[in-house]
């Protein structure tokens, strides 16, 4: 295999360098009234995979367009590798893109596609044919080159599209929804397949999805966007376990969301209600009594019937129905007065409780296992 370096910068770099992306206060408006982003502030480290991840009208694809030059800033600053491109026009940027519908030439062989980009930049033709070579490797389609796009498959029209972004050099690679075309099974072999890529040749890649189990599965941290602002930019792991407020708690994975109460707190954490019970949190934020707050319980981390037993928080709930899930059970419980309180139980524990609609069970969970969160 061609060395990968010729392709793309390495991940390691010097520790001055600056920033690969840096979002400085940066906002877009289309009618000079409302704004699609809000004083969005970032900085993005060489090599990094970063997600910008939110429902649709987040601001997401938004940042992304502006970051590629397709649109333009209202305020702010926009650099890349320290150096201002608010006024740069795209092809000066030296970006790769990956859209989501691959926007491949059907007339043109996979390797004819692949060297475009270098075509146009009147890159020498040894070296065009030296670059697609290490491309296909790079994307295993070392034996497609003569194909015609219009015979791949959709997994391997992607893996094209990629080798065409990563061709000619660019300083990151930017990828909008590019999996979204595809069926469950082959998006899941192309996210691990993107990050492989992503760790072999240290590429910097800006990613946009609306899938939060793509996010949480291929990025190294992730932006949540909601009505154009940042709500938490983290670690999938830092997101999922200590979501900054509701929304994020929410967004990312299933959740149990209880409106609540500071009652007290001790060495321990915080004790909090919910209605007339009271629940331990081992929050070692201390806020005031009286102030309201929201939990966030993860389904998986309830324990159901005599595995609740050793809990710090231990309830009763009625069963609404019971959804199986192959590798689990999903359970609606009423408790607290409402009736989506959701648990999940894997199938080896499930087997020995009575899990029926109507049955009243014991549920609860550790202190450790639940978060509090300010709005």
């Amino acid at each position: 295999m061609a060395d990968d370096r010729e392709i793309i910068q390495l991940r390691a770099g010097s520790a001055h360098e600056p920033p690969i992306v840096e979002f400085a206060s940066v906002e877009k408006s289309y009618d000079g009234r409302t704004f699609a982003v809000k004083e969005v502030s970032f900085r993005m480290e060489q090599g990094e995979f970063l997600t910008f991840l939110g429902p649709s009208g987040s601001g997401k694809t938004t940042c992304l367009m502006m970051l590629a030059g397709f649109e333009t800033v209202t305020h702010g600053r926009i650099l890349i590798g320290g150096t201002e491109v608010n006024n740069a026009a795209p092809h000066k940027r030296n970006i790769g893109m990956v859209f989501q519908d691959y926007a491949l030439f059907p007339h043109m062989s996979v390797t004819e596609n692949i060297g475009y980009p270098l075509r146009v930049r009147r890159t020498p033709k040894r070296e065009i044919v030296e670059r697609i070579k290490t491309a296909l490797d790079a994307v295993r389609l070392a034996n497609f080159g003569e194909r015609a796009v219009t015979q791949l498959s959709g997994g391997e029209r992607q893996r094209v599209a990629l080798a065409r972004a990563l061709v000619f050099n660019p300083k990151i690679v930017l990828m909008d929804e590019p999996l979204s075309a595809l069926d469950k099974e082959l998006r899941e072999e192309m996210q691990f397949e993107i990050r492989r890529i992503h760790n072999t040749l240290g590429i910097s890649v800006v990613y946009v999805t609306h899938d939060q189990g793509e996010a949480l599965v291929m990025s190294d941290r992730i932006a949540v966007l909601n009505n154009g602002t940042i709500q938490q930019l983290s670690s999938p792991k830092e997101l999922y376990e200590s979501p900054r407020n509701s929304l994020v708690a929410r967004f990312i994975g299933e959740n149990n969301i209880l409106a609540a109460q500071i009652k007290g707190s001790d060495s321990d954490g915080l004790v909090v209600t919910v209605g007339a019970c009271e629940i331990r949190c081992s929050t070692k934020t201390r806020l005031p009594v009286g102030r309201p707050v929201f939990l966030s319980v993860r389904p998986e981390v309830i324990m159901i019937g005599p595995h609740a037993t050793p809990c710090a928080n231990q309830f009763f709930g009625k069963i609404q129905d019971v959804i199986y899930r192959g590798d689990h059970l999903r359970i609606r419980l009423n408790v607290f007065g409402q009736n989506d309180f959701i648990a999940k139980v894997p199938k080896h524990l499930a087997q020995s409780l009575m899990m029926e609609s109507g049955h009243t069970v014991a549920l609860g969970w550790s202190a450790e296992d639940c978060n509090t969160l300010e709005n």
